[in-house]
C-alpha cells in the first residue's frame, strides 16, 4: 500500500510539473516587452530617413534576421546607413535589386552586422573581437570596426536601446 501510495504522488507531482510547463511555455515565447531592435529601427528611420535600405534588406533576405530581431534574444546590431549601403553598392557595382535578389549573401551580410548579447558602447569598446551570428569576427578598436576583409566601420551613434538588445549605427557596411 506504500508504495502505491508513493507511485501515485510521483504521478500526480508529474502531472502537476507538465500542466505548469504547458501553461507556462507560452508566456516563454511571449514577444519581447517593448519596442524590438525593428520597431526601434523603423522609428528612427521615421524621423531621419536613414535607415530605409537596411530596413528593405532586412525584409528581403532569410526571414531568419527578421524573426532574429523582432524575437526575443538580446543582441547587438550594427546598422549601416543609408549612405552606407549605397557606398557598397557602388564598391560592388551592383543596383540594390541585384543585392537583394542574392538572397543568401544578403542574409550572410546582415548577420555578420549582429552579435549575441546586449553590448553597450563600453562593452564593444572594451572588445578586441566581437563574433557575428554569420560565424566570423569583427575586430574593434577605439570604435572603429574591422571586418575579415579589411574594411572598416565607424560607430557613429551608439547605444540606441531596444527592449532585446542595442543598435550602434555604423557609417560603412562591413563583409564578412
Amino acid at each position: 500500500m506504500n508504495t502505491r501510495s508513493s507511485l501515485r504522488f510521483v504521478y500526480a507531482l508529474l502531472i502537476a510539473v507538465f500542466a505548469f510547463g504547458a501553461f507556462a511555455a507560452p508566456a516563454a515565447f511571449a514577444a519581447p516587452k517593448g519596442p524590438t531592435i525593428v520597431d526601434v529601427a523603423i522609428a528612427a528611420n521615421e524621423d531621419t530617413g536613414n535607415f530605409d535600405i537596411l530596413i528593405e534588406a532586412v525584409l528581403a533576405a532569410d526571414p531568419i534576421v527578421f524573426n532574429t530581431l523582432s524575437g526575443n534574444g538580446q543582441f547587438t546590431v550594427f546598422a549601416p546607413t543609408d549612405d552606407a549601403f549605397e557606398a557598397l553598392l557602388d564598391d560592388l557595382d551592383l543596383t540594390k535589386d541585384q543585392l537583394f535578389a542574392k538572397k543568401s549573401l544578403l542574409t550572410q551580410v546582415l548577420l555578420y552586422h549582429v552579435a549575441r548579447g546586449n553590448r553597450d558602447s563600453a562593452e564593444v569598446l572594451a572588445s578586441s573581437r566581437i563574433r557575428t551570428l554569420e560565424g566570423g569576427f569583427l575586430s574593434q578598436s577605439g570604435g572603429v570596426l574591422t571586418d575579415a576583409n579589411g574594411r572598416t566601420a565607424n560607430i557613429v551613434l551608439p547605444d540606441v536601446k531596444a527592449s532585446n538588445g542595442v543598435i550602434h549605427v555604423i557609417d560603412r557596411v562591413v563583409l564578412p
